[in-house]
């Protein structure tokens, strides 16, 4: 598992597959579609739409393909209905975990996720029943290798400076979190502070994590990851699950 609790299917993809870039590709066209339809196609006011725009930037989605998404969800060219989805679950070792989507179809996105828990020892629960292990934070990530003039502890008041709420470091990857009103805000401290993310996402972050004893629970759990991850509703997974 990469990430800080956190499964991205779109964040940090290096040698993909034509079938799995094309997958991304379609992920964040309907990111894209989704940002568009709730706050407009210009992404200097809508911070959705320029969070959508530098996860395709992150997968190499060429600039036509973005340019071309953003004017079929302002309707040209056709509308597609979509809705994001948040589902709930419990999978392997009694973790907790929340399955982020979009979909055109919700019960067809339903029924896919709830088969794809059932065959990896995962159960999907209600409404309310593990989200409130979560909080929604804002998320900036800096690649330290991009700042070898800065200490980790320079790069750390910058990011305090500029607003941050906590850090968390895995190696030379800095995580920032921030209020979720406050994330384009940090963001911009930090560029005016020649600081430039290398991803800018709003995420659910476990407010307390465990640790999976089993390794069969383990690998349990990263393989139900995997499997959402091919989903192509499946936009984002969280779980509680404490990383090495």
């Amino acid at each position: 598992m990469s990430g800080h609790s956190h499964a991205r299917t779109i964040k940090h993809q290096k040698d993909l597959t034509d079938k799995k870039r094309s997958q991304m590709f379609s992920k964040v066209t309907r990111f894209i579609s989704v940002a568009v339809k709730e706050g407009g196609t210009n992404s200097e006011t809508n911070a959705k739409l320029r969070i959508a725009i530098e996860q395709a930037k992150l997968c190499n989605m060429p600039k036509e393909n973005v340019e071309r998404a953003i004017k079929r969800a302002a309707g040209e060219g056709g509308e597609e209905r979509l809705e994001e989805i948040l589902f709930e679950a419990y999978g392997p070792g009694g973790s907790a975990v929340l399955i982020e989507g979009i979909a055109d179809n919700r019960n067809r996105a339903l029924g896919e996720i709830k088969q794809i828990l059932g065959q990896y020892g995962g159960k999907l629960v209600g409404e309310g029943s593990v989200k409130w292990l979560f909080e929604r934070k804002g998320t900036i990530e800096i690649e330290k290798s991009k700042y070898e003039d800065k200490s980790k502890e320079d790069l750390e008041m910058l990011v305090i400076e500029a607003g941050a709420q906590d850090v968390y470091w895995s190696d030379d990857l800095l995580t920032v979190y921030t209020k979720p009103e406050e994330l384009e805000i940090v963001r911009k401290n930090l560029e005016e502070k020649k600081i430039t993310p290398s991803s800018v996402s709003l995420d659910w972050v476990a407010k307390e994590e465990i640790a999976l004893e089993k390794e069969e629970d383990k690998a349990g759990c990263q393989r139900l990851f995997d499997a959402l991850d091919e989903n192509d509703f499946v936009q984002n997974i969280y779980s509680n699950i404490k990383l090495p």
